[in-house]
């Protein structure tokens, strides 16, 4: 229904209504729900970039030397642990059986070190036997490997 009298701008405000909310929002520096969405996708991210699955291996202990030299990436690498394993290029090996294994992995190449990954309570006299089938393989280059000193802060 039209009222002659009114302009149409007077008649829609007179009809429009105005509703006053009930509940006011909380006022504060960070809201609550907000805070605990946040470390919630923190501790999910967390929980999903760690490791879960455990490398096998023999943990071995270098011993700490001063001086740094290295081997070449690529060189044949032993390793050799205090409870007597023994692995070759990853692959467990028996004493006997390890002047084959050097001999087989040059492939003629005798410029190619070996890294030798000792304990450091690795037997002396197993260090030189080592050192006698490197030799017959024709090996001529033979690295101990060490760790570095600490760094001091």
């Amino acid at each position: 229904m039209r009222i002659p009298d009114q302009s149409i701008q007077m008649q829609f405000r007179s009809v429009r209504r105005r509703f006053k909310g009930r509940y006011r929002r909380a006022v504060g520096p960070v809201e609550v729900t907000a805070l605990l969405n946040v470390v919630l996708l923190v501790g999910m991210f967390h929980f999903a970039s760690s490791r879960f699955v455990l490398q096998p291996g023999v943990r071995v202990r270098l011993p700490e030397a001063p001086f740094t030299d290295g081997a070449p990436y690529g060189s044949r690498v032993l390793t050799l642990s205090q409870e007597g394993l023994m692995f070759f290029n990853d692959e467990r090996m028996a004493m006997d059986s390890l002047g084959e294994a050097l001999a087989r992995a040059g492939g003629g190449q005798e410029d190619v070190p070996l890294l030798i990954e000792a304990d450091e309570g690795t037997p002396y006299g197993t260090l030189i036997e080592i050192y006698t089938q490197a030799a017959k393989a024709g090996i001529r280059d033979v690295v101990l490997a060490t760790r570095p000193p600490p760094v001091a802060p």
